[in-house]
């Protein structure tokens, strides 16, 4: 899961997306990320980055391609509120393992962002709507690369015992020089 960010030409603020890939390290992704945001002309940086290993309990497994139901899927979510004053939009990228959309949205309205980044009149949102709406989450296998998607599966496992939370990685980090930030390729 990767914040990649740029400067798009004519704009004056710099613009996020989400990109999602696999890849058994950071670096082996970075051709992808230059080229997912076309109009940037590969000038684009990261601004966060995650290894998604865990999430609401659940281990997330890649695996060869199959038709195995999981427990659960991965979505993504990003959330939209408003603090009264404050001239911007704030947003909230969240993973949830749920067995549907709709419980993944349930999800959503629980945490403390949702709750505490609207008011009268600016209500917090899945974003691209005002209030809330089924089509604006994403189930990770969907925004997959293509490649990625016909080569694999997420499998979500439920985890017993103890879960070590996914490291998030946050900084301003050049895809041209990755031996600044990105640990070194292992096998």
């Amino acid at each position: 899961m990767i914040l990649v960010g740029c400067l798009p030409v004519g704009r004056h603020t710099e613009q996020h997306d989400v990109f999602f890939g696999i890849a058994k390290n950071i670096r082996e992704l970075l051709p992808e990320v230059a080229g997912f945001w076309p109009e940037a002309k590969g000038k684009v940086h990261l601004d966060a980055w995650r290894e998604v290993n865990t999430v609401d309990g659940y281990a997330v497994a890649v695996v060869e391609k199959n038709n195995l139901a999981s427990e659960a899927q991965l979505f993504f979510i990003n959330l939209g509120g408003y603090k009264k004053d404050e001239f911007e939009e704030f947003h909230y990228k969240m993973l949830v393992a749920a067995n549907d959309k709709t419980q993944a949205i349930s999800k959503s309205k629980k945490t403390a962002f949702y709750r505490h980044t609207g008011f009268k009149g600016a209500n917090s949102h899945i974003d691209d709507k005002y209030g809330v709406d089924v089509d604006d989450i994403y189930s990770i296998n969907e925004i997959l690369p293509a490649h990625a998607k016909e080569k694999y599966s997420l499998q979500l496992i439920r985890i017993e015992g103890e879960i070590i939370e996914d490291e998030i990685h946050l900084g301003y980090f050049r895809i041209d020089n990755p031996d600044k930030w990105a640990p070194p390729l292992t096998d």
